[in-house]
């Protein structure tokens, strides 16, 4: 289901839930290329400040626009921007739990700001700003 944007109000919020596994990181690779040992060969990353392998970034990232695309405003959003700020790695096993917060809206332009936030446990991993096109009333 969509929200049309005079369904969208300010601190309406939607979230998405995910444990990362080997095999998502190793499809993200694929898809992306980007094969940065950091990802994928675990002597490598022990030489790192992580210690470990970790996710991709914009793997939790894309989590996302999966909220945008899926649950607010869903099917018929455009995604017109994104920011974002790493804040701590993602490591196969994690339970990454993002939510997407609408903080503005231009109703006229069809036009929402939502504030985007992923955490592993009580910890932040990613935090930024989206901008969407919203479906017409």
């Amino acid at each position: 289901m969509s929200l049309t944007i005079d369904k969208i109000s300010i601190g309406l919020s939607a979230s998405y839930e995910r444990t990362i596994t080997e095999k998502d990181i190793a499809l993200f690779g694929e898809v992306s290329g980007d094969m940065n040992p950091v990802h994928f060969d675990e002597a490598y990353a022990a030489t790192t400040m992580f210690k470990t392998r970790i996710a991709h970034g914009m793997l939790s990232a894309g989590f996302f626009s999966t909220i945008l695309g899926t649950k607010l405003p869903g099917p018929g959003a455009i995604y017109l921007g994104q920011t974002l700020r790493f804040k701590a790695p993602v490591k196969i096993g994690d339970h990454v739990v993002a939510t997407c917060t609408v903080t503005k809206t231009w109703p006229e332009k069809r036009r929402a700001e939502l504030s985007c936030v992923a955490k592993v446990g009580d910890n932040v991993v990613i935090e930024g700003e989206a901008l969407v096109m919203a479906p017409a009333a």
